[in-house]
């Protein structure tokens, strides 16, 4: 068998850290013998929530994302930037912060890298049914503004294809969430590993280069 070329990173500088992401360039070993830059956003990663009522419907909000201008429509999700932090327990906090609700059986859905050629960012969404009220506590910024509509799966479905919903999160959980009623024994346990978690940011802000 032929071994493979090793992209071995041999320089990095740093082109800005702020709250959520950070910027650096890589020069990387090519197979050509070259060297090339790649620059690289560092993020924290996240979680979502594909929570299903007795009704069989999905929790959906409708919030308002500053880069596009306007509002989409989403699963319940939140940023994993507590070091340390349980991924599952992050999306408990997050569906209670966001919608109010709890939930007693937790599986995991579906992993994404949602921009691998230039990021890290990757997100865990995970099945979340046998819902329950919960204490929401007071929203802020953009989640003081939140709609929460539950929606028939297939609506949802339907959503996706008609452009409705271009999340990238929420189309992948959506369409995910519909083939696991083909197959519900293809989901993985809600603390199966997670490989590709970012984890770079959080030593970026911890170590301050």
């Amino acid at each position: 068998m032929t071994q493979r070329h090793e992209f071995r990173t041999l320089s990095t500088r740093r082109i800005y850290t702020g709250a959520i992401v950070s910027l650096r360039v890589d020069r990387v070993a090519m197979p050509d013998g070259h060297e090339a830059e790649r620059e690289v956003v560092e993020h924290h990663g996240a979680v979502a929530i594909a929570a299903v009522d007795e009704q069989d419907r999905l929790i959906l909000i409708h919030q308002y994302r500053h880069p596009l201008g306007h509002r989409l429509w989403e699963l319940p999700a939140g940023l994993l930037d507590a070091p340390g932090e349980d991924p599952l327990d992050a999306a408990r906090r997050e569906l209670a912060e966001e919608t109010g609700l709890a939930a007693a059986r937790w599986d995991l859905l579906v992993d994404l890298a949602l921009s691998p050629g230039f990021t890290d960012e990757a997100v865990r969404v995970y099945a979340a049914r046998d819902l329950s009220e919960a204490d929401r506590p007071d929203p802020e910024h953009e989640e003081a503004d939140l709609e929460i509509r539950r929606v028939p799966v297939d609506e949802a479905v339907a959503m996706v294809l008609g452009g409705r919903i271009v999340n990238a999160t929420a189309v992948s959980g959506i369409l995910a969430l519909a083939a696991t009623r083909r197959d519900a024994g293809a989901l993985r346990p809600a603390g199966a590993e997670w490989p590709d978690r970012p984890r770079a940011l959080l030593r970026t802000k911890r170590d301050g280069n």
